[in-house]
């Protein structure tokens, strides 16, 4: 299993060819505050990387989730859905967004390790 990170505040978890689960980062629901509603993106659409695939809003503020790597959405959390507070209870567990079939496993060299992320986040 291998988890990277984007620049944007996303995780993205991979293990053999099953879909990659994706949600956002300690820090991001740190920064948002309390998760009142998510908006997941579409069972069976294609996202390229970098694209916006849905929202996340908190009593504080809305911030965009993008897409870290190109692929089709295979899977979205409807546990999210019906309780948004797990992303802040459980943002890299309970609380992932969608789950999406890589069309180029190779984008995710360019995404960050933790410690990578860990330093990023800092001066974030």
């Amino acid at each position: 299993m291998s988890v990277k990170y984007t620049q944007e505040h996303e995780w993205v978890q991979t293990e053999g060819g099953a879909p990659s689960i994706v949600g956002i980062t300690v820090h991001a629901q740190d920064a948002l505050g309390d998760v009142v509603f998510v908006d997941l993106p579409e069972v069976g659409r294609s996202y390229t990387q970098g694209e916006v695939a849905g929202v996340v809003e908190s009593v504080k503020a809305a911030a965009d989730v993008y897409m870290p790597v190109t692929g089709e959405v295979t899977e979205v959390n409807e546990a999210l859905r019906a309780d948004p507070s797990l992303a802040n209870t459980d943002p890299l567990g309970a609380g992932w967004f969608f789950k999406v079939k890589l069309a180029d496993p190779a984008q995710l060299d360019a995404l960050m390790e933790a410690t990578a992320y860990d330093e990023f986040a800092k001066n974030a």
